[in-house]
């Protein structure tokens, strides 16, 4: 069987205040939201649909080793266009927000190069945004 559209995923999570939560993945990263009612609301993520739930617990993560350091997980992220990546990263510097992992390049001089960075939303929901050097791969 094929597919149509392969890579869209939906994925639905706690994000505690939903006000908060909507501007972070709207005003900071640049999704747009979309449907939803009181308790819950679709964001627009890239192309997939980020399912956000207002409530529960901030849960935590751990970091685990990869091939330039550590990493935290659970985590889920997104490959960028260069520009909407930059972007993200101006936002981020404007409002003085902290990362989890800065900024930084892994596979150097290779095809599989790319600048990645991690940052946690207001509930603690750990993202890694990045940017292909190559982005045929």
């Amino acid at each position: 069987m094929s597919y149509q559209n392969s890579r869209c995923f939906h994925f639905a999570m706690e994000v505690g205040d939903m006000e908060k939560a909507i501007d972070f993945y709207c005003n900071i990263l640049g999704c747009q939201a979309g449907p939803g009612e009181k308790g819950w609301r679709d964001i627009d993520f890239w192309g997939n649909e980020l399912t956000l739930h207002a409530g529960g617990a901030p849960r935590g993560w751990t970091m685990h080793g990869v091939d330039m350091g550590k990493v935290p997980v659970p985590h889920f992220g997104v490959h960028l266009p260069t520009e909407v990546y930059g972007a993200i990263k101006q936002k981020i510097s404007e409002k003085n927000m902290e990362y989890l992992v800065p900024p930084y390049l892994r596979f150097k001089g290779t095809e599989y190069e790319q600048e990645t960075f991690f940052i946690a939303d207001p509930h603690g929901n750990v993202l890694e945004l990045k940017t292909l050097s190559n982005p045929d791969l």
